[in-house]
């Protein structure tokens, strides 16, 4: 597996600092610029990769480190700089380049490394030779500036090894995500069974062609995902089928028990009309403090997340990227697990705002189900409201994603929103050919309409809640 090494510092690394680090492996080798300068990459005289190191992120948001590197590791206090760096696979003497590297910035500026024990301070010297080259595959893609630090590219699929406890959307993987998309390619990252999945990672891989490959100590692979097993054909990872033409499920994917952990799903949809003064997350903001009694922590736009929560420097981004769509993340403090997705879309008629908020619930700690309807009431009130589904998961409370089965999403609530309930007509939207009694949420001229579909345990919920979608379809009888 790749080895990653992250340095945190309390100061900034600044010129001198990098250049020190760099040069870890000696005068010989050379320094290239990649992905616009936001890698830098330390290569032997022949040319061959070996240490890629990410732009500095300044984090200024609580909790992100022992989130994404675990709780036993010694963090600087907010804020701090992380400096994240990857060493190829291939070459053994790479992991200690990159330790060296980070060793180094510690030393002159404070702080401490994750692993602990990869910080050193001696020159590496590099033994130079060739690769492992398929026929299908280069090893190290050094001149494709689109993929830095890819361990595998292929004509169908750039692979990634990892091996951390969090492997999570950090920067650099957002772009391989997108020159993957843009090169008509998947993502595969392949981890050890061990490794989790952040969520906004699991988000991303979820569906194909990207991929989240689990290497099998005694052999073999599976798709943490699905479970199903995996081999490599054709330049690709892809299901090994029975004899009757099936995918055949990984042993040990699925657990006797999921957890006893739960986690809540908030998945919000809002269409503002195109206003100099608009302000977005004001909706994401009003659940978060409504579920959890506080405003988000952080935001960003990869992880760590790193900026503190404003919804005007957030809008004011959004703004600048018009109008191409923006994709955030933000997340709670470290005693109350949370994090959401928001992706602002231009429309014709305005802007789309799609946020899906996530709570973590311990094994004691119910739900705040009783809060869902008063939360709607509020949206609607408020900044606004199109629709809203809940849904409720036995899954871990630091939501994180493991690499076996958890619980399935079972849904909670829906409401529909003002301007969907003028289109279907008020009397059509109470009367769902379902046992339930929707509420109707609002003023009067203008409500909104809330169903209770289930306490988060009953498969039937999806039922229910087809049959209402497919009732709020249909054309109304008024």
């Amino acid at each position: 597996m790749t080895k990653d090494v992250i340095a945190l510092t309390p100061a900034m690394p600044d010129t001198m600092a990098l250049l020190a680090g760099l040069h870890a492996g000696g005068p010989d080798l050379s320094v290239h610029s990649l992905a616009g300068g936001a890698v830098v990459q330390l290569r032997t005289p022949e040319g061959r990769p070996l240490v890629s190191v990410e732009a500095p992120v300044l984090v200024q948001t609580p909790g992100e480190a022992r989130r994404l590197l675990g709780p036993h590791v010694a963090v600087p206090d907010v804020p701090f700089w992380w400096t994240e760096t990857r060493a190829v696979s291939d070459v053994p003497e790479a992991a200690d380049l990159a330790g060296s590297f980070c060793g180094r910035l510690t030393l002159l500026l404070g702080g401490t490394t994750w692993p602990p024990d990869a910080a050193t301070l001696r020159v590496v010297e590099i033994a130079d030779g060739p690769g492992p080259q398929g026929d299908d595959a280069t090893a190290y893609p050094d001149t494709d500036d689109a993929f830095p630090a890819v361990d595998i590219l292929t004509d169908s699929t750039a692979v990634v090894l990892a091996d951390r406890p969090v492997v999570a959307l950090t920067a650099w993987l957002s772009e391989v995500l997108r020159a993957t998309a843009d090169s008509g390619r998947a993502l595969h990252i392949v981890t050890p069974p061990h490794a989790r999945l952040s969520l906004p990672l699991r988000t991303a891989l979820t569906g194909p062609p990207n991929r989240w490959v689990v290497q099998v100590p005694e052999g073999g692979y599976y798709d943490g995902l699905s479970g199903a097993v995996l081999h490599w054909r054709d330049g690709t990872f892809t299901p090994a089928l029975d004899a009757g033409g099936e995918t055949m499920p990984a042993e040990g994917f699925a657990r006797p028990e999921p957890p006893s952990e739960q986690q809540l799903t908030l998945s919000l949809r809002t269409l503002h009309a195109p206003d100099a003064g608009l302000v977005l997350g004001r909706c994401l903001e009003l659940a978060w403090h409504h579920l959890t009694g506080a405003p988000p922590a952080g935001w960003g736009t990869a992880e760590p997340v790193n900026l503190p929560w404003s919804p005007r420097q957030l809008t004011a981004l959004a703004r600048d990227r018009a109008p191409a769509p923006s994709h955030l993340l933000a997340v709670g403090s470290p005693d109350r697990p949370a994090i959401a997705d928001l992706r602002v879309t231009r429309t014709r008629t305005g802007v789309a705002e799609e946020t899906t908020l996530t709570l973590g619930c311990a094994a004691d700690e119910p739900p705040p189900l009783d809060a869902l309807e008063p939360l709607a009431e509020a949206l609607v009130a408020g900044p606004g409201l199109n629709a809203m589904l809940v849904t409720l998961r036995r899954a871990r409370r630091d939501l994180t994603a493991p690499a076996h089965l958890e619980g399935a999403p079972l849904p909670v609530s829906f409401t529909l929103g003002p301007t969907d309930v003028r289109a279907v007509g008020l009397p059509h939207a109470r009367r769902p050919p379902l046992p339930l009694r929707p509420t109707a949420l609002g003023p009067a001229t203008a409500p909104a309409v809330h169903y209770r579909l289930s306490d988060g345990t009953s498969p039937d919920a999806w039922t229910d809640l087809e049959t209402l979608t497919r009732h709020l379809r249909s054309p109304s009888d008024v």
